[in-house]
């Protein structure tokens, strides 16, 4: 058995598809150089496919964050890094101190809504003394990319723009969907049945998700290639107005976690001493000795 060697594109060889068979082919074309602010992602990636591969109808083309936020321009210096991490963060979910006291590991809701370390604030693959900020709307980003490829090349293409996330009760980060035009997000499964005829509920694949870690096993994180495509996946591709991967992000009303032990136990402890203060005025118990000298 041959191989597989992560983050460099393999063939994929062009073979009829048994009519019982099911099959994905993803592959990650590359190297590309240096992507810089102003730089056309969507030329760039035509220009790396090359003559020998086009894109076809129902192709998902998949790109890093790094190089979206890159191409729009959204790098600072690495000095400001924490002033960024505040103006990217709508909330403090949990914050994990460093055991040699230097600082603390803050998970954060950013102003996408993403729950991620550091407000997704990343110093990997940038040039030193600089980090880069996610992009403004990567659902903006990946319509407009998905935009001019469908106009350069007329295939009906859909677009989807990763970045890597840890995840609550699991070790290991994995690539996901924070951006997506021209594909159908979720699997919606529920009302209909399983293999043995009975109703599925709750059952929803999230489709974006599973592709965007699909391609990161190609894509890699060191191997300079920034883009990868899947073919196979035909039919969650449609309409640029679908809904983006911004429609991912759990509602507030309907997270269970939306704090960590820390941060509940404090706002637990202190919305139990402002109930205890309260019951004490409306009953007219005396305060404390302090309260009372």
């Amino acid at each position: 058995m041959t191989p597989l060697h992560l983050g460099k594109a393999q063939p994929v060889p062009e073979r009829p598809t048994p009519a019982d068979e099911a099959t994905l082919a993803v592959w990650a074309p590359g190297p590309v150089p240096e992507v810089r602010p102003g730089d056309d992602l969507a030329a760039l990636l035509l220009e790396t496919l090359g003559s020998h591969r086009t894109l076809r109808d129902g192709d998902i083309v998949v790109v890093t964050s790094k190089v979206v936020s890159k191409a729009e321009g959204r790098i600072v210096s690495a000095d400001t890094r924490e002033a960024a991490i505040d103006g990217e963060t709508v909330r403090l979910v949990a914050s994990i101190p460093h055991a040699n006291d230097d600082g603390a590991t803050r998970i954060v809701e950013n102003r996408l809504g993403m729950v991620c370390a550091a407000a997704g604030v990343d110093a990997s693959n940038t040039d030193a003394g600089t980090v880069l900020l996610l992009p403004e709307d990567p659902d903006a980003s990946a319509r407009a990319m998905a935009a001019s490829l469908r106009q350069a090349t007329g295939a009906a293409v859909g677009v989807i723009v990763t970045d890597t996330l840890g995840r609550a009760w699991r070790n290991g980060q994995t690539d996901v969907a924070i951006g997506a035009a021209g594909v159908t997000v979720f699997d919606e499964m529920a009302g209909s049945t399983d293999s043995h005829g009975r109703p599925l509920v709750a059952t929803r694949p999230c489709l974006a998700d599973e592709i965007a870690a699909a391609t990161d096993l190609v894509k890699g994180k060191t191997s300079g290639r920034p883009f990868a495509v899947v073919r196979g996946m035909g039919r969650a591709v449609g309409a640029l107005d679908l809904p983006g991967a911004r429609s991912i992000v759990r509602s507030p009303e309907s997270d269970m976690f939306r704090q960590g032990h820390r941060e509940a136990y404090a706002d637990g402890y202190a919305a139990g001493l402002a109930a205890a203060r309260a019951t004490t005025e409306d009953s007219g118990t005396p305060g404390t000795d302090k309260e009372n000298s």
